[in-house]
């Protein structure tokens, strides 16, 4: 194989992940508000089920990719248990609002209550993978208001 030959090899396989990000954002764009905002918070939803449950084996489940990459099942469970306790043991959560940025970014903001009686206000961002939503990561504040 030329030097040639393998240059195009690799365009086509950046061409075809362009292609990939772009059929991805599209379908995001091309989806009623209302549909991506459910689709998007049912993996939210479900993790924060299975940490109640202590389940992180299915919890990470729905963690990206990338986030996979990072930590290891069980270095991902520390990070939940030391970083979000909220999340960790949460006892009430609600989604209270959804957006999707003209790139197709997809971010979910979630009222979340504690076993520890704190309650924060959780931004997760959201990335579309092949089978389906994930949690790319998450952002946190203190949420005085949810009683």
């Amino acid at each position: 194989m030329t030097l040639g030959t393998e240059a195009m090899k690799r365009r086509g396989v950046m061409g075809l992940g362009v292609v990939m990000a772009t059929l991805a954002v599209a379908s995001v764009a091309f989806a009623q508000p209302g549909e991506v905002a459910k689709a998007a918070a049912e993996p939210i939803m479900k993790q924060l089920e299975a940490f109640r449950r202590d389940d992180y084996d299915v919890a990470y489940i729905f963690a990206s990719a990338e986030i996979q990459r990072m930590f290891d099942r069980e270095a991902f469970e520390r990070m939940v248990k030391g970083g979000y306790p909220e999340i960790a043991r949460s006892t009430f959560a609600l989604v209270s609002r959804t957006e999707v940025t003209p790139d197709g970014h997809v971010y979910v903001n979630v009222k979340i209550r504690g076993a520890n009686g704190n309650s924060i206000e959780a931004l997760y961002d959201m990335v579309r993978e092949s089978d389906g939503w994930r949690i790319n990561g998450v952002v946190t504040k203190p949420d005085p208001g949810l009683v």
